[in-house]
């Protein structure tokens, strides 16, 4: 089984829409922006939390490639901002 940070660098999207979470990453603020796409409450590990996100996206995606009427490119790149952040933060924490 891949590890989560191989399989977050193995995902395509758009380079549009990961540009714009690339550039949301850099004021991303985790106790913030998780409670928002998670749900309040006590929040996850890091690892955790972005286990969460990716499926979240995975289904944002799905919609955005299906041409659902209810797809949100605001939902989808706030998602991936919170991705972002997590995994530099994941990074950061391993390096250590």
């Amino acid at each position: 089984m891949q590890d989560i940070l191989s399989m977050l660098q193995a995902l395509r999207r758009p380079p549009l829409l990961m540009r714009a979470a690339r550039i949301g990453a850099e004021e991303y603020r985790r106790g913030v922006h998780l409670p928002r796409l998670l749900g309040y409450g006590v929040l996850p590990r890091h690892g955790s939390a972005l286990m969460k996100l990716m499926e979240i996206e995975g289904e944002l995606n799905g919609q955005r490639l299906s041409g659902n009427s209810s797809y949100s490119l605001l939902r989808h790149v706030d998602v991936l901002i919170a991705m972002v952040g997590e995994a530099r933060v994941l990074r950061a924490s391993q390096a250590a």
